[in-house]
């Protein structure tokens, strides 16, 4: 079952009585799949009362919870569109949504929405009472903080440019990730996207590959208006995306478009291992 012993504060919570029910969390709520448990109650706490109100409501949070904004992003919006099967709702804390809502209220911004008032922190309890409050602190202690991609205008994707350019430009900057990215088909219509990321390489000591490429996976959900751009038909479409990682943000300076017989790109990421910058 769920953990709940790390989040839990103490205090009463209230009755759920007779009117709600168990039910699987359906397949189309995928941000609340391996959270540690697999029923939710309905109604929920959002007060959608039929299991097609909460897909329905619920597809506009996916996408938030797959930027992972931040660390309990899919906690908080889980608890309130799927709340776990116990004898009483368990409610957010206030501190829990402040947290979530100061590092998730800026991706909502980037796609031009403001935090919505359905949302507003102020109607969760404070953290004295009986609700899941936020492990931020804990986490950064168990887990390496890495840095946050930002919302920024899109950089121009370079489709003619020589390999002594892209040597010039790789200098200049301290990542490099080749990424293959096309539209996915959904059944509700709305934009999602295949991601693949592969670490060309790095310069920037601290940060492993897998980690760099867990970034861009972010910065591509996040500057959704980019990934868009690229992803103009189903068919996967190569870039190499160049950028800086200053003072913990995350920022792609340089967009390449890779075409299949671009020997300049390729001849530039083979002398990458030899070249030295001036």
């Amino acid at each position: 079952i769920f953990a709940l012993s790390g989040f839990l504060r103490v205090a009463t919570g209230f009755d759920i009585g007779l009117s709600t029910k168990c039910v699987v969390i359906p397949k189309e709520m995928d941000m609340c799949h391996k959270i540690g448990y697999s029923e939710m109650r309905l109604p929920n706490l959002m007060g959608h009362t039929s299991m097609a109100e909460v897909i329905l409501k619920s597809t506009t949070w996916q996408h938030l919870a797959h930027t992972d904004c931040h660390p309990h992003v899919r906690t908080f919006l889980c608890s309130l569109f799927a709340p776990i099967c116990l004898d009483t709702f368990i409610h957010p804390c206030r501190s829990m949504c402040v947290a979530v809502r100061g590092s998730c209220a800026p991706v909502l911004a980037c796609h031009g929405h403001p935090w919505p008032d359905n949302l507003d922190c102020d109607r969760f309890p404070a953290d004295e009472d009986i609700c899941l409050a936020s492990l931020t602190k804990e986490y950064k202690y168990f887990h390496k903080v890495l840095p946050k991609p930002a919302c920024q205008a899109c950089p121009a994707v370079e489709e003619f440019f020589t390999h002594k350019r892209v040597l010039e430009v790789l200098c200049d900057n301290n990542f490099a990730v080749k990424v293959k990215l096309s539209k996915k088909r959904t059944v509700f219509g709305d934009q999602e996207y295949n991601i693949e990321c592969h670490v060309e390489f790095i310069t920037q000591g601290s940060l492993l590959p897998y980690e760099t490429q867990s970034m861009i996976q972010q910065w591509l959900l996040i500057n959704e208006n980019c990934t868009q751009r690229m992803t103009l038909t189903h068919r996967p479409t190569v870039y190499l995306l160049v950028g800086n990682i200053e003072e913990g943000i995350i920022l792609v300076n340089q967009v390449y478009r890779w075409q299949r017989r671009d020997s300049q790109l390729t001849l530039a990421t083979q002398k990458w291992r030899y070249h030295k910058c001036l």
